[in-house]
């Protein structure tokens, strides 16, 4: 096998399209505006206290949901857009159709009550899990940044947090303005603290239906995206249906499903990245006779603590990013060849992004 190591830092994402960056401040502009008119509706006190409590325990949730995504980290800029169109296109869009389901079901001659049940249990989940999920179809484009099941989650997740994030504040406000201080922070308690994961786990499931189509072989995998939007849309329909009963039974009950639900996605990401550590051990020996993968490289790289203590040496020694670069080249090369075999790839271009991974790893290494 030979090999051409280039000495310079190559890049290794895609550069970001134009669609994706319009779609982004698209996104980011209609989230604003949104939140200005909560503003001018609700006052400078009742939507600064929603907006701190809507925003109090993303940093906790964001953090979360990204460490799924330590080993193969995302581009920033695409985790940024799934959830600026969460927060803004997937916000609008599902109010403006959800309002307008539920005009058609008026004029139909339902009463008030069957409308509202229509358009929380139903009408909602259908149009909301849709908005949000279409921002896995339109990462489609950028097919080499959903190369497993966890990319799927992680970028479904990102999507329900941004929509939850602008949601919420839409909710505390109107129970500011209704009921006060007290009532908002009740609401919080349960929406904020007791289920704030529900919109990451109901999108996640299409999330894994998209990157199951993009990541397995045969017709049959297609299946999987309806499938998993249907899982979005039951669980979606099911919380709504319980909280609006308003039965401890009914809200225990579908807390307990979401909860399995999360907990199963939770056991796909770590299996997922378990195997890709293993499957290092089986692509990277090759690579030894370049001199950039020694038996102690192997070793490091093959385990996800030592993978953590040797990016802890590396701070020490000043050459953390330099670490972290390296591993992240090493991840990238095991994924090419993951996809080399799963997709086949004509031999030129996979020696091309194999030769400018293995520049990317002499670029770090410094020990």
């Amino acid at each position: 096998m030979t090999m051409t190591v280039p000495l310079r830092p190559p890049l290794l994402v895609q550069r970001p399209s134009k669609a994706l960056l319009i779609g982004m401040v698209v996104s980011s502009l209609l989230a604003l505006v949104v939140l200005a008119v909560m503003l001018w509706r609700g006052g400078p006190v009742g939507f600064g206290l929603s907006l701190l409590l809507a925003l109090a325990p993303l940093p906790v949730l964001l953090a979360a949901v990204l460490s799924l995504d330590r080993l193969e980290p995302e581009p920033k800029l695409h985790l940024a857009f799934a959830f600026a169109w969460g927060a803004g296109v997937a916000i609008v869009l599902g109010v403006a159709l959800t309002l307008a389901g539920q005009a058609l079901f008026t004029s139909a001659g339902y009463g008030a009550q069957v409308v509202d049940a229509m358009g929380t249990v139903v009408l909602a989940p259908v149009i909301e899990e849709a908005l949000k999920g279409s921002a896995l179809l339109l990462l489609l484009r950028r097919r080499r940044e959903i190369d497993g099941l966890t990319d799927g989650i992680v970028y479904a997740s990102m999507a329900g947090l941004g929509f939850a994030a602008v949601e919420n504040v839409g909710y505390y406000l109107s129970a500011f303005l209704q009921k006060g201080v007290g009532a908002t922070v009740q609401l919080f308690v349960m929406r904020g603290l007791i289920d704030p994961l529900g919109h990451p786990v109901y999108t996640s499931m299409i999330g894994l239906g998209v990157a199951y189509a993009l990541t397995r072989r045969g017709t049959a995998r297609y299946a999987m995206v309806p499938l998993g939007y249907l899982a979005a849309v039951v669980l979606h329909g099911l919380w709504n249906g319980a909280a609006a009963t308003r039965s401890l039974g009914w809200l225990a009950s579908a807390y307990l499903v979401i909860m399995t639900a999360l907990v199963l996605l939770v056991v796909v990401a770590v299996r997922e990245r378990r195997q890709l550590v293993t499957k290092m051990g089986a692509y990277l020996p090759a690579y030894q006779q370049t001199g950039l993968v020694g038996p102690q490289d192997l070793v490091m790289l093959g385990s996800l603590p030592a993978r953590a203590r040797a990016r802890r040496w590396a701070r020490r020694a000043g050459i953390g990013r330099a670490m972290s670069d390296y591993q992240h080249a090493a991840t990238e090369l095991t994924m090419l060849h993951l996809r080399a075999e799963r997709e086949g790839m004509e031999p030129a271009r996979f020696a091309a992004e194999r030769d400018a991974l293995l520049g990317a790893m002499a670029h770090a290494r410094r020990w």
